[in-house]
């Protein structure tokens, strides 16, 4: 390895603060990016499939957990898979405690082509609790999840309809991982009164709603236009 220009402390930080100023610039584009994201138009779902999971059959609707947002990962396990994908499990295993998404009104799940029994060997062999269910390919093909891959869709619920408001798959997805980069993905965002958002949108003051995971309460708000 050939080692970098080795400097004194001040021209360290003087490099430093250099290469921060474009981060926060970077930063600052992506907050643009998001904002446009949450006025993006939506897709309409109007087919019900059928997931499996441990405690039986639900549809799309049952994914959301009485939550008004839902993103879905498409895990790209399959039957009798002899070598389960390293980057879905890696995605899986940066998720973290989903307590603090369902606190934003926001439920994520998997979703994989395998039967549930293998799904949840898989599980107990890594150590996951993230919501997982074994579904058809039907559902993968009609929100853009090709053949065996990868990807990841995010949808609200409206008045009692299902809309299909993001996608994303290759390294899109490995931005994501963490609550506020999920959250950025979603139609309500992070829900921060610095955000730009439509109009309507539910907002708090920021860092205000943070909690150690095991703070929160117990049942979650859900918003009324989601009912």
């Amino acid at each position: 390895m050939q080692l970098p220009e080795i400097v004194s402390r001040e021209e360290w930080l003087a490099a430093n603060n250099a290469m921060i100023v474009k981060e926060k610039a970077m930063m600052r584009a992506g907050d643009a990016l998001a904002a446009e994201r949450r006025r993006k138009p939506w897709e309409l779902v109007e087919k019900d499939y059928a997931f499996e999971g441990p405690n039986g059959t639900t549809s799309l609707a049952g994914l959301f957990e009485g939550r008004c947002q839902l993103i879905v990962y498409h895990h790209m396990l399959k039957k009798d898979d002899p070598a389960p994908c390293p980057g879905c499990g890696m995605f899986t295993d940066n998720l973290g405690k989903l307590v603090h998404l369902n606190q934003r009104d926001t439920t994520l799940a998997l979703v994989a082509r395998a039967p549930l029994d293998q799904i949840e060997a898989l599980k107990m062999r890594l150590g996951w609790t993230v919501p997982f269910y074994s579904t058809g390919a039907e559902f993968n093909a009609d929100v853009d999840v090709s053949g065996g891959g990868f990807g990841l869709n995010v949808f609200i619920m409206h008045h009692g309809r299902i809309y299909r408001t993001y996608f994303t798959t290759s390294r899109g997805v490995e931005q994501l991982g963490s609550v506020w980069s999920l959250l950025d993905i979603t139609p309500f965002g992070r829900q921060e009164s610095w955000e730009d958002s439509p109009e309507g949108t539910p907002q708090t003051n920021p860092y205000r709603w943070w909690r150690l995971n095991d703070q929160y309460e117990p049942k979650q708000q859900v918003h009324g236009c989601c009912a």
